[in-house]
């Protein structure tokens, strides 16, 4: 049973944070040059109170306004966060009662980052086309300003907070999602992590201290800890292979797509990306100036940017690929 994406919202905090900003309260920082490898001006903060869940709430509010047929037919919710606001109970189910849905609804959260979409995406196609849901909320969400110690410079630059939802159903072909293809590299889930604040390493009064490392950037054990030259290495290694596998199986070729949505990891990233696949940089789309990296939300905003700004078209054919913690790569073809 061919399954598409039918319709998605999106939320961003109010709370901007400019470089400038950054500027004015890290003098001792070289913006110049995270600029250049990042590609990042400003990014959306979460208020202190403000949570993931928080802002999905606010995008389903829009995407229920937009489709008012939507909110008495969902039967699933699927939640992915790396930001929720308890160990237990989920997101997902807190959620389903903010919007007040029936008891029927399905619920589950699911902890991945950057290629969470990808894998949600997975997840919900194999339970429309099993015939076990018919109209499924994906909702991609996360504050990993949560997780910075602000005198950090390689996260704090990089990342922003976001929430989107993704309505997902069957669809008349030949729209729809056409393949799907995930793959993980455990052994390197080391290169992005928060190391402690689980069970593994409880959190502690000597956990939450924060310290120096030989760049000058601040972090605890319950911070962000990302080896990014490490993360690159992967993108490059695991992500073009993975792309070609799945157009060659589809008879694809790069020429065929119309757009590429790559997860907005960083300049450095989608440039390497773009180079390492040949593909013409006009057919690449890139929000990172404007919102940064805002994890598992970053491919579906694109989607809906691109469709509104008239970049993906009724009938185009377009790839998208998310990449990074686990470390976890997945593509996906969508007929639009």
């Amino acid at each position: 049973m061919p399954v598409e994406i039918k319709s998605i919202a999106y939320y961003l905090p109010e709370q901007v944070l400019t470089n400038e900003q950054l500027k004015e309260e890290n003098t001792a920082w070289d913006m110049d040059f995270s600029e250049t490898r990042a590609w990042v001006f400003k990014r959306h903060i979460a208020d202190q109170e403000q949570t993931a869940l928080d802002l999905a709430y606010f995008a389903c509010q829009k995407l229920f306004l937009a489709n008012p047929e939507l909110h008495s037919v969902i039967d699933w919710i699927i939640f992915c966060t790396q930001s929720p606001d308890h160990v237990m109970p989920p997101n997902s189910c807190i959620l389903h009662g903010k919007l007040d849905l029936p008891d029927n609804v399905f619920t589950f959260d699911f902890n991945l980052a950057c290629s969470g979409y990808i894998y949600g995406l997975a997840l919900a196609q194999g339970l429309v086309d099993s015939g076990f849901a018919s109209n499924i909320l994906l909702v991609t969400a996360d504050t990993y300003s949560k997780y910075i110690d602000v005198r950090d410079r390689a996260t704090k630059v990089l990342f922003g907070d976001a929430a989107a939802v993704s309505w997902i159903a069957k669809s008349t072909p030949p729209r729809g999602i056409i393949d799907i293809q995930c793959t993980t590299s455990g052994n390197g889930h080391e290169k992005s992590i928060i190391p402690a604040g689980g069970c593994r390493i409880p959190s502690s009064d000597q956990t939450k201290v924060s310290k120096p490392d030989s760049s000058g950037n601040y972090r605890s054990l319950e911070n962000i800890h990302m080896d990014g030259m490490g993360v690159l290495a992967f993108v490059n290694t695991k992500v073009p292979p993975q792309i070609r596998d799945i157009l060659t199986r589809n008879k694809f070729m790069i020429e065929d797509i119309d757009l590429f949505l790559f997860h907005q990891a960083s300049r450095l990233a989608l440039d390497s990306l773009t180079r390492l696949l040949k593909i013409e940089p006009a057919r690449v789309f890139s929000n990172l100036e404007e919102l940064g990296n805002t994890v598992s939300a970053s491919i579906p905003i694109a989607w809906k940017q691109a469709w509104d700004s008239g970049r993906i078209k009724s009938g185009d054919t377009v790839l998208l690929s998310g990449f990074g913690v686990g470390l976890s790569c997945g593509t996906a073809i969508i007929k639009a």
